[in-house]
């Protein structure tokens, strides 16, 4: 009995001691009990889950009705007592239970019968069914926050059919005393620690901030007088295996990953796998191992093997990276239908305007490095065999530029042949180069709001500006929604004008093209330096959607602008929202040439290296006519140039637009023939002609063709012309020259790329082998670049 008043003295002591309002550290607390909960969850089935609680919620009633016994006269307890439980050796040492005990002001007398049947059970690892007005499951708390003195938790017993009596069945509780209980690793008690946190706190302090506790609010909040008028409901649950997940976890190489990781190695690589489940699997990796683990090793590469994998590891990269951007593509290319095979007889003239853009091959290898699939009609061989330069002489007798020619063998058809023609520009030093009068036309629309359109235009320009000397003037006029001046003419002395102006520069809005154009011209047309270099220099992706913007209006705009003698350049960046057509238009019909730049080393080629060539013309309207001998030639088509194909009669036409001709520039075209003595399966069908001469009566020795040129000076509008004869010959395409040999590789490549059902061999390793035979002397490695770049598709194509 003594030990009965010593403890009914340490409740009364207890009971003096105001306890804190809040429970320091609580969030941690709750935190380390759901991370215990989670890595433990597995334990659900090896012990029912009854077996605990019931163990725990024994010793309470045992102890309770111990007490009782021995102490009649205590009718209220003001604190629990705190017991220090043991765990039945033959209950798993491993288990971790949580257990709750309620201080509360006790009312009525405890029916021992009833508590040993319906133990009072106040949280447990479940979630607890939504609670109704009718009717609340036995082992819920209603946590009341209403607008009364003292907020009160009421818990509901049952009757005896299992439904709460809310008049009869409610105890008010003050404060809820929660226990966490944790294993100690020395022997096979559990030690426990509890604190006291009252009702006020609960909602506020543990909703969406304590891991593995749900707290709900029910009913109407605004009823500020009922008791009733808001209750809460609080479940602890720690079980992350809720959310359903039936997928085992993936482990390669000590790095967590997933099934579609694992369909991918190849076995042959992989030197183990083992399989995890139970508490094997969770006491490493936690509750989302509930599944089971299959850890996987591999074997160690080889410095080849691991090569390799790298290899193919950029290709998956790359063919993503197409996906996503084919998904968004929304750019536009001209279609057209490659140059046919004609019959000598019937046709043995062509005649074509020279063409010294360059944009298909490096657009075509932005698609290529990007591992996109190469829209054929962005494919323009012609531009991609002049983004070469090649070794031909500088002109004599103050021509603008040499001719020269090869006849050679073709290497993609056998039996054919192929006529090589080159131009090379005269190469004027740039000390003696006109004064240049430059206006910048740039496009800050929304649409260049990208990394690859503006800031690197804006670099681009920059190398520009290095090239200009202080009697060459620079202005600047962008357009978006509307256009406008932002720099007048300025010296290029004042390089850090000009450059803050470019820096300046921000994205945004529609884009008036045509607005623009119409001010840059009019500028240039204010600042002409007459003998000097006149120049528009256009920068935009193409995408015009104000004014002029269609590719008809367009052409009209620039026809007209190039009578006042200003030249056009056009300068195309981006990629997805690309308008090819509309830049190609402005370049062929506004006395012009067009660049694609998509990276600064290009932007370093065509305006830093090959600056004369790009911004000075040393001729224009340049027009090349071919009349080839039917003695020896059956048949002929002309590679390239479908869009610069002009008519017979147009050649002495000097109204008729053709290409300009820059400073060191070259350019080449290539014609394939059939010889008489060849029959082709490409030879288009004769038709016997009444009218005409089927047969060739005059001798002409060993003429195989004759070619004229027609020019004009920059500043001219009479054209000058240059005749040259070209002889037949039997070399073979080993003899043949490295210029030969190389431009003859990029125009087959050419012709895969654009599916061309005119050409019997596509072998890309032998267009690769033909290509490094005629690499020769290649300083700046372009040609060398190409090589990769026939690599680089080879390599998608597998």
């Amino acid at each position: 009995m003594e030990n009965n008043h010593d403890i009914d003295k340490k409740f009364n002591e207890a009971s003096k001691v105001e306890e804190p309002a809040t429970f320091p550290g609580f969030d941690k607390v709750w935190a380390q009990v759901e991370e215990k909960l989670d890595k433990k969850e597995n334990k659900k089935r090896i012990i029912p889950i009854w077996l605990p609680y019931g163990i725990a919620a024994s010793l309470i009633i045992g102890l309770g009705a111990f007490y009782f016994i021995n102490k009649n006269d205590v009718t209220e307890t003001n604190k629990p007592v705190i017991t220090q439980n043991t765990v039945s050796p033959k209950v798993n040492s491993n288990v971790q239970t949580i257990d709750s005990t309620v201080k509360s002001n006790i009312e009525k007398e405890i029916n021992s019968q009833k508590e040993v049947q319906k133990p009072e059970v106040l949280a447990y690892e479940s979630i607890t069914p939504e609670p109704s007005r009718s009717s609340v499951h036995y082992n819920e708390l209603s946590i009341d926050n209403s607008n009364v003195a003292k907020d009160t938790i009421a818990y509901r017993e049952p009757d005896n059919d299992g439904v709460l009596d809310k008049k009869n069945k409610e105890t008010k509780i003050e404060e809820v005393m929660m226990m966490g209980f944790g294993q100690k690793k020395t022997n096979n008690y559990v030690t426990s620690s509890s604190t006291v946190v009252s009702s006020q706190q609960i909602s506020g302090a543990l909703q969406g901030r304590v891991a593995g506790i749900e707290v709900s609010v029910l009913g109407n909040t605004g009823d500020m007088n009922s008791v009733r008028s808001k209750e809460s409901k609080i479940s602890i649950r720690g079980f992350n295996s809720l959310a359903g997940n039936a997928q085992p976890l993936y482990v390669i190489n000590g790095k967590v990953s997933d099934n579609k990781e694992f369909g991918k190695l190849n076995p042959n690589s992989i030197e183990s796998i083992n399989v995890l489940k139970d508490t094997s699997a969770t006491a490493i990796y936690g509750s989302k191992a509930s599944n089971g683990v299959i850890v996987i090793t591999t074997k160690k590469l080889s410095r080849k093997e691991r090569k390799a994998f790298e290899r193919l590891q950029k290709i998956q990269d790359s063919i993503k990276k197409a996906k996503s951007i084919e998904k968004q593509n929304n750019e536009e290319y001209d279609a057209f239908v490659e140059n046919p095979f004609e019959l000598t007889k019937n046709q043995s003239v062509s005649t074509f305007s020279i063409d010294v853009d360059n944009a298909a091959y490096s657009n075509i290898r932005r698609m290529i490095n990007n591992g996109e699939i190469v829209d054929k009609n962005a494919v323009r061989i012609e531009e991609m065999i002049n983004y070469f330069k090649y070794s031909y002489p500088q002109p004599q007798n103050n021509q603008p530029f040499s001719i020269n020619t090869e006849y050679n063998e073709s290497p993609w058809n056998p039996k054919h042949k192929l006529l090589k023609i080159g131009l090379q520009g005269k190469n004027i030093p740039k000390d003696q180069l006109p004064a240049s009068n430059f206006v910048f036309l740039i496009d800050v629309s929304g649409s260049m709001n990208e990394p690859n359109k503006l800031p690197l235009l804006k670099s681009s320009f920059k190398v520009l500006l290095d090239q200009l000397r202080p009697k060459d003037k620079v202005g600047i006029v962008v357009y978006a929604g509307s256009a406008g001046m932002i720099l007048p003419p300025t010296s290029a002395s004042e390089k850090n004008k000009i450059i803050e102006a470019l820096d300046n520069l921000q994205a945004g809005g529609s884009t008036a093209g045509g607005e623009g154009i119409e001010l840059a011209y009019k500028l240039a047309q204010e600042n002409f330096i007459k003998g000097g270099n006149n120049r528009v220099i256009i920068a935009t992706d193409g995408d015009f959607n104000v004014g002029a913007s269609s590719t008809g209006d367009l052409q009209t705009l620039v026809e007209e602008k190039r009578k006042s003698g200003v030249f056009l350049t056009c300068l195309g960046f981006g990629m997805g929202n690309f308008k090819d057509n509309r830049m190609e238009t402005l370049a062929n019909k506004g006395n012009g040439n067009y660049a694609y730049i998509d990276t600064m080393q290009e932007a370093n080629k065509f305006l830093g290296k090959e600056f004369a060539g790009s911004m000075y013309a040393i001729a224009k309207d340049v027009k090349i006519q071919i009349e080839f001998n039917p003695k020896y030639v059956k048949s002929y088509r002309l590679i390239g140039y479908e869009n610069r194909k002009l008519k017979n009669e147009d050649f002495t036409n000097d109204a008729i637009d053709a290409g300009e001709l820059g400073s060191g520039h070259t350019v080449t075209a290539l014609y394939e023939v059939i010889p008489t003595d060849v029959n082709s399966e490409f030879l288009p069908k004769e038709n016997d002609l009444k009218y005409t001469k089927n047969t060739n009566d005059e001798n002409f020795n060993d003429e195989l063709a004759t070619i004229k040129f027609r020019y004009k000076k920059p500043d001219g509008d009479k054209s000058s012309e240059i005749t040259q004869v070209v002889k037949n010959t039997n070399d073979s395409l080993s003899s043949s020259s490295d210029d030969f040999k190389f431009a003859s590789s990029v125009a087959w490549f050419g012709l895969v790329l654009r599916n061309s059902k005119l050409i019997s061999n596509t072998n890309l390793k032998e267009i690769e082998s033909l290509a490094k035979k005629g690499r020769g002397k290649d300083d700046e490695g372009y040609r060398a670049e190409f090589v990769r770049l026939i690599e680089s598709y080879k390599t998608q194509q597998k």
